[in-house]
């Protein structure tokens, strides 16, 4: 049985998902099983971004400085 998404590590979540796309992609997978790979791949994103998001919240966490607020990535000023 496949592992539950969000107990996945991100680079096999990642991994399993572009293994769906591809197959998807090739169009000889019979619709009910092209539906439950495409239910799976939606919980693979899902899981995927909150782990994302995690992980950017963390960065922030560790780079606040109280004396220089954080800006968003690309707006500093050179």
């Amino acid at each position: 049985m496949a592992k539950k998404p969000e107990n996945m590590a991100f680079e096999a979540a990642l991994a399993e998902l572009e293994g769906i796309v591809a197959q998807l992609e090739q169009g000889e997978v019979p619709l009910e099983q092209a539906l439950a790979q495409f239910e799976r791949g939606i919980a693979l994103v899902r899981a995927s971004q909150q782990k994302l998001e995690q992980a950017q919240q963390q960065v922030q966490i560790l780079t606040q400085d109280p004396e220089q607020p954080l800006q968003p990535f690309g707006t500093e000023d050179a």
